[in-house]
């Protein structure tokens, strides 16, 4: 009877405000670096981004709602799911369909975007941020302070700000620079849970494939 109870309550709740679609302050876009993110897991998963006949440099992990503390995920939407070809169409900028099936289910949904415009979106959001070239002159694994990757982002766009992007860390590799836009992906402040910079002095960077 409790278990039955408890269902009952769990249906007829009503949804939490962190998973109404639409509702959301602003915009997370996270760029992977793709090597290193190959051999941290892409290369056990043999994953076809990181084929020796890509040439992958920051790739788009995904294009975020955010809020001002915390983020929805897995929304209800009255869209239906993208088609295997449109999540295909991605795989130019996000490595893999995989990817991009997995930011619909979990991102994409809590936008109030149909699956084709926020692919759209999310293709803007990526080609508005310079990608620093100096990144894809590297030929070797080297080390590197990871204030130097954001310095790089903040030098290439001149427009960006310190408070607008952060340099996050995995495994002593370099993993992400997420940078925060408004609904218009215009760039603005990060809430105090996104900006946590990494603060390695020798974090980990592999050179493009």
């Amino acid at each position: 009877m409790r278990r039955l109870i408890a269902l009952l309550l769990l249906i007829t709740s009503p949804v939490h405000a962190q998973d109404m679609a639409g509702d959301f302050d602003y915009y997370v876009l996270s760029l992977s670096w793709s090597a290193n993110w190959c051999e941290l897991e892409g290369d056990a998963r043999n994953s076809p981004q990181c084929d020796e006949s890509e040439d992958f440099d920051w790739v788009l992990h995904g294009l975020w709602p955010q809020y001002d503390r915390g983020y929805p995920s897995f929304c209800h939407t009255p869209y239906r799911a993208p088609s295997r070809s449109q999540t295909g169409d991605m795989a130019d900028i996000m490595g893999t369909s995989g990817l991009a099936w997995h930011q619909w289910r979990k991102h994409g949904v809590c936008t109030g975007l149909s699956a084709q415009d926020y692919y759209a979106l999310s293709r803007d959001a990526y080609a508005h941020v310079v990608r620093p070239p100096v990144f894809r002159t590297i030929d070797r694994d080297i080390t590197v302070p990871a204030r130097v990757i954001e310095e790089a982002f903040l030098k290439d766009n001149p427009t960006l700000e310190a408070d607008q992007i952060t340099i996050t860390c995995k495994s002593n590799y370099i993993q992400e620079a997420r940078i925060c836009m408004t609904r218009d992906l215009e760039f603005r402040s990060c809430g105090p849970d996104v900006i946590r910079d990494c603060n390695m002095t020798d974090a980990q960077f592999s050179p493009m494939r």
